[in-house]
């Protein structure tokens, strides 16, 4: 049987032309493939993205906690930093306050060398020491004061026949709110009966009747402070015997 040439009414043949070659008829390769699909930006980094975003907003709330907190602690100054005067609770005045007595450690011991000529070289200038008397074992304290003249005075700081201890006080003002007392110089007093003696006077109460220095000038007390006689030897001020 001849064989049939089928032709495909969709598909025109070329016409058959000398001397030309017939085109090659290329393979129908269908429709082109598309190219495998790459990862979106989400599906990349989305989850990256939603970690940095949660790590951040929980460092924001972290710095607010901290910064609150600093504000509010006990003691913080904001005013200070910031360069606002806060307004303080008005603090009254401090009262005159008595001097405190030299620690024991670093008195001198009498009878004996007690102080200097220089230290006393002003009036009303004085030093502490310790005083070792006969009729008491252990040594009690005692001052010596210059006085306007140039005298020595030495005496017990310890009230006579009682345990309180004197004060020698030089601030007029001190004198003035403690104690009541309107002064032109400085003064001793008992703290424990407000007696106030003044070493430019005498008073009695000596063992033999007589006069000694320190009348009591204002309050009670049994006599003046108890004397300790004072020399000088070169440069030193020696404490020598007691009453």
């Amino acid at each position: 049987m001849p064989v049939e040439n089928k032709v495909d009414p969709f598909k025109p043949q070329a016409p058959a032309i000398p001397g030309v070659p017939a085109a090659t008829e290329k393979p129908d390769r269908g429709a082109p493939e598309a190219p495998a699909s790459e990862p979106t930006n989400f599906e990349q980094g989305g989850t990256q993205d939603a970690w940095s975003k949660m790590i951040g907003v929980i460092v924001g709330i972290g710095v607010v906690l901290v910064a609150g907190f600093m504000l509010l602690r006990p003691g913080h100054n904001s005013g200070a930093k910031s360069g606002v005067n806060l307004p303080t609770a008005t603090q009254a005045p401090a009262a005159p306050t008595e001097p405190k007595s030299e620690p024991a450690e670093k008195l001198l011991t009498g009878p004996g060398p007690v102080a200097t000529v220089a230290e006393l070289s002003k009036p009303w200038s004085s030093r502490e020491f310790l005083f070792r008397g006969t009729l008491t074992p252990d040594p009690v304290p005692a001052m010596v004061v210059r006085l306007p003249g140039g005298e020595l005075w030495g005496f017990s700081l310890r009230e006579p026949f009682g345990e309180c201890e004197l004060q020698y006080i030089t601030d007029l003002k001190v004198l003035a709110a403690n104690y009541g007392f309107q002064a032109q110089h400085p003064m001793v007093v008992n703290p424990c009966t407000r007696a106030v003696y003044d070493l430019a006077q005498y008073g009695g109460g000596a063992p033999n009747g007589g006069l000694v220095r320190g009348e009591i000038v204002q309050g009670s007390a049994v006599r003046p402070p108890m004397a300790i006689e004072m020399r000088t030897s070169g440069r030193d001020i020696v404490a020598v015997r007691g009453e």
